[in-house]
């Protein structure tokens, strides 16, 4: 998978929203009513990454967590890192309601 060109860059950025380019990176903050929470966000993204075989550096300070995502091996930025990206905003998705 090549390293994306500067306008598919922009496009998909556009398209995430809640991320933004910094050093050469994607991130995003997140901010959580607990520590727990952080945490249990943490974790799920842990398994989001493993089974995509990509990634993030992360920081957790208390109920806050920054997540960069970059294509190391590339030296830039790949659709992998708009893939997981993507895949992280849904875990903070509300779950559909049931019909009862």
């Amino acid at each position: 998978m090549p390293a994306m060109s500067e306008t598919e860059i922009q496009q998909r950025l556009a398209e995430l929203g809640n991320w933004s380019r910094e050093h050469g990176t994607i991130t995003r903050r997140f901010e959580f009513a607990s520590f727990v929470e952080a945490f249990g966000f943490m974790a799920s993204v842990a398994l989001l990454a493993e089974k995509a075989d990509h990634h993030p550096d992360w920081c957790n300070s208390y109920r806050r967590v920054t997540i960069s995502l970059t294509s190391h091996d590339l030296g830039g930025l790949s659709e992998r890192d708009f893939a997981l990206a993507t895949a992280i905003d849904r875990l903070l998705e509300p779950a559909p309601q049931g019909q009862g």
